[in-house]
C-alpha cells in the first residue's frame, strides 16, 4: 500500500495525483489553501478531489489557509504558531523540536487510526 503526500505545492500534487497512483491515504503538509491575501481563490476542491483518507497538517498562522478558514470535515492537524514552513518563532508558543514531534506523532496516529488500522 502507498500514502503519497507533500508539503505546499507537493501537497496539492499528492491530493491531485492520488487516486490515480493507486494510494489508499494522502498527507498534505501545509497545503496552499489558497495564494495568500486570496482566499476567495480556494483550492479545497483539490484537496478533498483526493479520494483516499487525506491529513493536513497546517501551521496556526500560514497566510495560504488558516486552520480556521478549513471546513470541519477536514481531518486537520495544527502546529501552533507555525508559519507556511511549518517554522515556529524562536519565542512561539512551543519549540521547533516541539513542533516537529507534533507533525510525526499526528502522522503516525493518523496512519494506524485511518490507513493501516
Amino acid at each position: 500500500p502507498m500514502v503519497v503526500g507533500g508539503r505546499s505545492a507537493g501537497a496539492r500534487s499528492a491530493a491531485r495525483s492520488a487516486r490515480a497512483l493507486g494510494a489508499i491515504g494522502c498527507l498534505a503538509l501545509a497545503f496552499p489553501l489558497h495564494p495568500p491575501g486570496r482566499p476567495e481563490q480556494t483550492r479545497l476542491d483539490e484537496l478533498r478531489g483526493a479520494g483516499v483518507p487525506t491529513l493536513v497538517i497546517q501551521g496556526e498562522n500560514d497566510t495560504m489557509g488558516r486552520p480556521e478558514e478549513f471546513p470541519d470535515d477536514v481531518d486537520l492537524t495544527v502546529v501552533p504558531g507555525a508559519d507556511h514552513g511549518l517554522k515556529v518563532p524562536k519565542r512561539g508558543p512551543i519549540s521547533q523540536e516541539d513542533a516537529l514531534g507534533i507533525i510525526v506523532e499526528a502522522t503516525l496516529e493518523w496512519l494506524v487510526r485511518d490507513i493501516v488500522g
